[in-house]
């Protein structure tokens, strides 16, 4: 079994000053914390994937060791990564991206966000 939108989805929403919104159009589906992207999809597509913010370094090797992971698609190709989501790829290490993207822009959110952060619980 692996991850799929609606659990993709709840997973995003559990986090802690996680919001959900269409501010491109109606097809792309944004996770921010804070105000700033985690997570996007689009709900339109026949293939199911995902960008998430990832750590440079770890991006790059993600890449060379998954052929499922590749540069965000019309993103930053140094900090986003494209998942693919199907059975090559374990929703463990799906989870586990999440929150790095997740965790990396909590780190760079200003100080004053990250104490209101602390306040609504992980």
């Amino acid at each position: 079994m692996y991850l799929n939108i609606e659990s993709f989805r709840t997973y995003c929403l559990s986090k802690a000053g996680t919001t959900e919104s269409f501010p491109f159009d109606e097809n792309t589906l944004v996770f921010k914390v804070m105000n700033k992207m985690f997570a996007l999809t689009n709900l339109n597509s026949e293939i199911f994937s995902i960008n998430l913010k990832c750590e440079p370094t770890y991006a790059i090797d993600l890449r060379e060791e998954n052929e499922n992971i590749t540069a965000g698609y019309h993103m930053n190709k140094k900090h986003w990564n494209t998942i693919i989501v199907d059975e090559a790829i374990s929703t463990k290490l799906i989870i586990s991206l999440i929150d790095h993207s997740y965790d990396l822009v909590v780190k760079g959110l200003k100080k004053a966000d990250k104490e209101i952060l602390k306040t609504w619980g992980r």
